[in-house]
């Protein structure tokens, strides 16, 4: 995954899950804060481990794992 270098996955954290630098803070963690109305700044206050550009890369990878291509199915 180019661009992601703070998304880590490890087998021994969290199951795998896609976590922040190696930490126990998963990236679907701070996705759903900013989706349920936290700010950018809340969310950097509740986990002083993170930095900005973590987030900033969490919210990208969310939104890199949303594309998807669409099949149209055709009924004959």
């Amino acid at each position: 995954m180019l661009g992601f270098d703070r998304i880590t996955f490890d087998p021994v954290i969290m199951g795998g899950r896609a976590c922040i630098r190696g930490m126990r803070i998963p990236v679907s963690v701070l996705v759903g804060q900013i989706a349920y109305g936290a700010t950018s700044d809340e969310v950097l206050a509740d986990y002083p481990d993170i930095e900005p550009e973590d987030l900033r890369q969490a919210l990208l990878y969310a939104a890199w794992l949303t594309q998807e291509e669409i099949h149209t199915v055709c009924d004959f």
